[in-house]
């Protein structure tokens, strides 16, 4: 459980930089940004529920009165959090304009359905809807210290399950079958759910997306074990590692992985403060340009991780974010043969005071099992 006082901060955070964005208030809807500054979140199907957060006054949770009992755990009203409920047939969205007054602007959160997005507008007619994610995404890029175990938590677990893959991954086998095994062990290694696996043998490695298939791996192929999932305090792991069931049958595989291996290593000593994301991309992509397998990296080296698992900074040209310490995010190039084979390395690292925390710590080499 994140403490009080921690989400209290949080909250009054989350004001502030609605202040300095010129909003007058967040409406936060169920999900990762609610959990964030209340401690939990309840789904609410297709009932209006949302944080109301003014710049000036409580926040007030709104809320269909069948699922306010969900928020109870949370102790919500020790933060200062007031509830206005409603029932089937009222309409939700006349308290949070009670909840806000007469705001110039409110900040609708990214996720919140159009449904509601379009009530809001007819509640609030001249109030101008911007997204509330530029605007809490400056406090959840930076994680505190308790964030930041979690996460080591979860790195630690999902490590214990590449160190298994030898009980599974073998010739003969499906990918589904193996994916099984593995989703089943993430749980048992203290996951609260395997939220993806990927298992791509062979050719289907070359699709970074994979996901799983009938198609049976066979001696000599490379595979690609992408996995993870959320621990029950919601902070994620992703770590993938590249195997190969013998001896792999493609003659550049050794070449192309010890490039990628090289590649993926920079790109973690590159990560410090100060420095931007897409230095961090930049400087494993050269090492795989220099082998000439610039054309064959077809996505971006990371992206930031917590509570979702795919969330800013993102490690790819463009995002000129400056680093600072507490930020997390996946450092992850790969290299892939359309038909023949693919790999990738992936760990999840933590900016520090004055350099960079890997937490995945398995071995990078490509692991030959069997």
């Amino acid at each position: 459980m994140v403490s009080a006082d921690l989400l209290r901060a949080r909250l009054d955070r989350a004001r502030a930089a609605a202040a300095e964005a010129g909003v007058g208030a967040l409406v936060v809807a169920p999900g990762s940004d609610l959990r964030y500054l209340v401690g939990g979140t309840v789904v609410s199907h297709e009932r209006f529920t949302s944080l109301v957060l003014p710049v000036a006054g409580p926040p007030v949770l709104v809320v269909p009165k069948l699922e306010a009992p969900g928020y109870a755990p949370y102790d919500l009203p020790g933060l200062g959090v007031e509830f206005a409920t409603w029932v089937d047939g009222e309409d939700p969205y006349a308290l949070v304009r009670a909840a806000v007054g007469e705001p110039g602007a409110v900040a609708l959160g990214d996720m919140l359905p159009a449904l509601h997005v379009l009530g809001l507008r007819a509640a609030l007619p001249g109030v101008e809807q911007v997204l509330a994610g530029p605007v809490l995404r400056g406090l959840r890029m930076v994680k505190d210290a308790a964030e930041v175990e979690q996460l080591r938590a979860a790195g630690a677990a999902i490590d214990r399950v590449h160190a298994r893959m030898g009980e599974w991954l073998r010739a003969g086998r499906t990918e589904a079958e193996v994916a099984a095994d593995i989703a089943a062990a993430i749980v048992a290694e203290g996951h609260a759910t395997a939220k993806f696996v990927i298992v791509g043998s062979g050719p289907n490695g070359a699709s970074p997306h994979h996901d799983v298939s009938d198609r049976v791996i066979e001696t000599g192929d490379v595979v690609v074990v992408d996995i993870g999932g959320p621990l029950g305090s919601g902070y994620c792991s992703d770590c993938t590692r590249t195997y190969a069931v013998g001896q792999p049958r493609d003659a550049d595989v050794a070449e192309a992985y010890a490039a990628l291996q090289r590649a993926q290593a920079a790109s973690v000593a590159a990560v410090r403060p100060g420095v931007s994301a897409e230095s961090v991309d930049a400087v494993g992509r050269q090492v795989l340009a220099d082998a000439g397998l610039a054309e064959f990296f077809i996505h971006r080296t990371g992206h930031g991780i917590g509570l979702d698992g795919h969330e800013h900074p993102y490690i790819v040209a463009g995002d000129t974010t400056e680093l600072v310490p507490g930020m997390a995010f996946s450092v992850e190039p790969g290299v892939y043969f359309p038909g023949r084979w693919g790999a990738r390395i992936e760990d999840i690292v933590v900016v520090t005071d004055d350099g960079v925390e890997p937490l995945n710590t398995r071995p990078h080499e490509l692991v030959v099992l069997g």
